[in-house]
């Protein structure tokens, strides 16, 4: 099919395609720019070899951001974007075979670099966020949280000093915190062997602080609201694990657990952070 002279060809240098960026989810040439060598390699430029990829890497993840933005389900992804189908088999894919969560640390590697940080931390702030679950979701991975009158599952994250997420794990709602804790700061401990140090709310004292000092040699602080607080007041270490829930809860595929598999809101948690990270290290200055 013949092409305008006058429409520009796109960034991911793949030859024939000229679709335009036009939905506010869509990559900029400068986040592609860092997403494209972080991908895992087509299959064939493997030694296993396979046959060339006939749809656009740009294409898939504009079409994957534009479902975690926007909240739609995958049947409805727009037609200017690859099949549905391709798009649903490459991203479950990339989650099955870990790299989505290697992109997701390279980016915030780098953006921890940029920020005149080391590329790993060593310390990290947890807290919970109960949200509420669509029909899709089966009753054995729900439940109801009855402090905050939530019925569905609850995400349990760690979070590095200025926010960028290290770990999540999702749990029916009705899971305490300090149960939750545990294998979120053990899988914390086996990928980030130089985080040494926590900080948490008053709902993870008690048994989970000599535990993690004892079998994960971490020391996890409690962070106390003060006794005599009676309006809102920006607690330290705190607020920046809430802010990131923040960040998380904006996109509307996260807003809402629509996924019959924990993994696959993990995975949905993971590439809101992604999208987040690359247009913060691509923004101009």
């Amino acid at each position: 099919m013949p092409v305008c002279p006058a429409v520009r060809a796109c960034a991911c240098a793949r030859p024939g395609c000229y679709r335009p960026r036009r939905y506010p989810s869509d990559t900029s040439d400068g986040e592609w720019a860092l997403i494209a060598p972080l991908l895992p390699v087509p299959a064939c430029g493997t030694t296993a070899g396979g046959r060339p990829e006939s749809n656009c890497r740009r294409a898939v993840v504009d079409a994957i951001r534009y479902v975690i933005h926007n909240g739609c389900v995958w049947r409805a992804v727009p037609a200017d974007f690859p099949p549905w189908r391709t798009v649903y088999g490459i991203y479950q894919r990339w989650n099955t075979t870990g790299a989505t969560i290697a992109l997701h640390d390279a980016l915030r590697a780098a953006a921890r670099q940029a920020a005149g940080r080391k590329a790993e931390p060593t310390a990290a702030v947890i807290d919970s966020q109960s949200v509420r679950a669509a029909a899709t979701v089966p009753q054995a991975s729900r439940g109801w949280d009855n402090a905050k009158k939530v019925n569905g599952r609850k995400r349990h994250i760690a979070v590095d000093t200025t926010g960028l997420l290290l770990e999540v794990l999702i749990t029916p709602a009705s899971t305490q915190d300090r149960d939750a804790a545990r294998p979120l700061l053990f899988n914390l401990h086996r990928a980030r062997r130089r985080v040494c140090r926590a900080w948490a709310d008053a709902g993870y004292a008690g048994q989970l602080l000599p535990w993690a000092a004892t079998y994960l040699t971490l020391t996890v602080e409690i962070v106390k609201r003060p006794q005599d607080q009676h309006t809102f007041q920006v607690l330290p270490r705190r607020w920046v694990v809430e802010r990131t829930l923040a960040w998380i809860t904006s996109y509307r595929r996260c807003a809402r657990d629509y996924e019959r598999l924990p993994a696959s809101h993990e995975a949905a948690v993971y590439w809101a952070m992604i999208t987040l990270m690359t247009r913060r290290l691509a923004r101009p200055g």
